[in-house]
């Protein structure tokens, strides 16, 4: 009976930890956005500006980051013994790739923040800052970005293979992942795209498991 419970709770539990990075790290991603420029050559006058903000918006980060690992989890829990060992590591690799990335962006920012608040005109006229600002800005852009589709295509092909989503829902994955791959350098707002997906695939675990008489994945329907 215990297990049967466990069962079920599980995937509601995924559901509402990716609606809580989803909203989180969606809300943050706006305000660096709106306050950070995306040329990585800015004079740092955000740094005066919009101080405040950004130091709000990267202390959403670390409970982002926290809600993505028990997203993780739950979602490995849900495809249970029918998840393949390959794709099950590049899914939780890239996963962790991704959130390690952010964490150093928004570690980054943090200690510009802090450097300006001690030595406003030495940092901003410095090499140091032209050098945080360009390793801010890839990592962020380029790197994280395409983890997270890599992150994103493997969880799809997950789901194809197990069939446990419906292949539409897989086939949106690829699409979004590839938008991402490609089209990254075009817009710094393609990061919005990964907490979106995340949040649409919670909301539609949150809905299929409220439904009655769902049976956990492992159990036969």
């Amino acid at each position: 009976m215990a297990t049967h419970e466990i069962g079920l709770r599980t995937p509601r539990a995924a559901a509402i930890a990716g609606i809580v990075f989803a909203v989180l790290l969606g809300s943050a991603y706006v305000m660096i956005r709106l306050s950070i420029p995306a040329d990585p050559n800015d004079s740092g006058e955000w740094l005066n500006e919009r101080r405040g903000t950004v130091s709000f918006a990267l202390s959403l980060v670390p409970f982002a980051g926290i809600a993505f690992l028990w997203f993780i989890g739950v979602v490995r829990d849900r495809i249970g013994r029918h998840e393949d060992r390959f794709f099950a590591t590049v899914f939780l690799g890239s996963g962790l790739l991704y959130l390690a990335m952010t964490f150093v962006s928004a570690a980054m920012a943090g200690g510009l923040l802090a450097a300006y608040g001690g030595h406003p005109d030495r940092v901003v006229n410095s090499e140091l800052y032209t050098f945080s600002r360009t390793v801010m800005f890839r990592i962020s852009t380029a790197y994280a970005v395409r983890m997270s589709a890599v992150f994103m295509i493997s969880l799809g092909t997950i789901w194809v293979r197990t069939r446990t989503m419906p292949r539409w829902l897989a086939a949106v994955t690829y699409v979004s992942a590839l938008l991402m791959l490609t089209s990254v350098s075009f817009s710094p707002w393609i990061t919005l795209m990964f907490p979106v997906w995340v949040f649409v695939i919670s909301i539609f675990i949150l809905v299929e498991n409220l439904r009655p008489g769902v049976p956990p994945v492992d159990e036969p329907a």
